[in-house]
């Protein structure tokens, strides 16, 4: 009886010893799962993080799903008028189309004067409907025209599952777009100064020339700007069709690295816009793969010293930048005569196997392979 119970004892220890260890093998996997930043929870029926300098997209959950996106649409009506007025603070009069637009307004009146840049205040800010009319009107003549201006700024940026019909977000059904679009639209704003400066604005005064007050002071409706340091943007949007949409931009001075988070059809989007930068700032950070201190392209059995033009900034995890790989591609089969800034090769920067990154290689000198040839030996090689 007594080695029964022993023996009891010991069936029982290991399988007390088997079972932890398969809990300590799942908690290991669930861990590194997320070092890898597999996991970026949301409600949202779709979501795109996007680092802005790169371009990068960084998490996405039906990313690529043609949604209703409401008021974020200002997002590009915004970038396109700016693009396409040269004087945003000439005063403008306001046509009659404009006024008594349904939905949120900043009550706009026939006949008042407002300049380009105030009406993008009162577009970005509150969200006014009337001011993307009066937007569309003054920039291109028609809503319609302006539409169609939209549309084919979208495709040239590479929107390939975007349209509008209206400048406002009104819901139409043929008016769409992606939470990864979106994204990519919202990082080539946030490049521009004007753009930038709007959508970081809390309170603005714009002049209300017919009334009482003589001024319309706005207050943003986003309220992501107060809950996390750094954020600087970008637009709230709502319609029964759409539910809530939002996209949300914060920056960390530490590296420069720019996130905007796109989130549509989310009842708690502040919220979850804050923890999902949170979650992606502690996983990534902005690396510069320029600095390489010196570039040797190996053409033949010679070498020439290069540069490359632009800054490769890159948002990587930290498993992710101790896996880099650089491989210098010639693109040129022999010397022969190089002259300074003249293409001699590809940078090819990979992540596990995977190209993230390509950039063209210039010479930094002049390269005559014939200078030293006397002048027979010239003729010869060039005979």
């Amino acid at each position: 009886m007594k080695y029964i119970k022993n023996f009891m004892f010991v069936v029982f220890y290991i399988l007390v010893v088997a079972v932890s260890s398969l809990i300590i093998v799942k908690s290991f996997h669930i861990g590194a799962k997320k070092v890898y930043a597999y996991d970026y929870n949301t409600t949202a029926e779709s979501m795109a993080i996007i680092e802005v300098n790169s371009g990068r997209i960084i998490a996405s959950k039906d990313g690529n799903k043609q949604l209703p996106m409401a008021s974020l649409t200002k997002i590009i009506t915004a970038i396109v008028a700016i693009e396409n007025n040269e004087n945003l603070d000439k005063k403008l009069e306001i046509p009659k189309e404009a006024h008594g637009i349904e939905g949120s307004s900043i009550y706009l009146r026939t006949g008042e004067h407002l300049s380009m840049r105030e009406l993008l205040f009162g577009l970005m800010l509150r969200s006014g409907n009337d001011a993307a009319t009066a937007i569309a009107i003054l920039t291109s003549g028609s809503v319609d025209e302006f539409i169609e201006k939209c549309n084919e700024f979208c495709k040239n940026i590479g929107l390939e599952n975007t349209n509008l019909v209206t400048p406002s977000g009104l819901h139409d059904d043929n008016h769409y777009t992606t939470a990864e679009d979106l994204a990519k639209v919202t990082a080539y704003a946030l490049k521009n100064d004007i753009f930038a400066e709007i959508v970081s604005t809390r309170f603005k005064r714009i002049d209300d020339e017919l009334g009482k007050a003589g001024f319309r002071n706005l207050k943003n409706k986003n309220k992501f700007l107060a809950m996390m340091e750094g954020a600087n943007g970008v637009k709230t949007g709502y319609t029964k069709k759409a539910g809530r949409c939002f996209v949300g931009s914060v920056y960390r001075e530490e590296d420069n690295m720019q996130l905007a988070c796109v989130l549509l059809n989310c009842g708690p989007m502040f919220d979850e816009c804050r923890n999902l930068c949170a979650q992606a700032l502690d996983e990534y950070k902005l690396y510069d793969l320029t600095n390489i201190s010196e570039i040797k392209v190996k053409i033949g059995n010679d070498e020439i010293s290069g540069k490359i033009n632009d800054k490769l900034l890159y948002p990587l995890t930290k498993q992710e930048y101790e896996k880099l790989e650089i491989q210098i591609k010639p693109t040129i089969d022999n010397i022969g005569s190089i002259k300074i800034d003249e293409k001699i090769g590809e940078l090819l920067i990979f992540v596990d196997k995977n190209l993230i990154l390509c950039d063209n290689i210039y010479s930094l000198e002049n390269h005559d392979n014939n200078a030293n040839d006397s002048p027979i030996e010239k003729i010869i090689k060039n005979f």
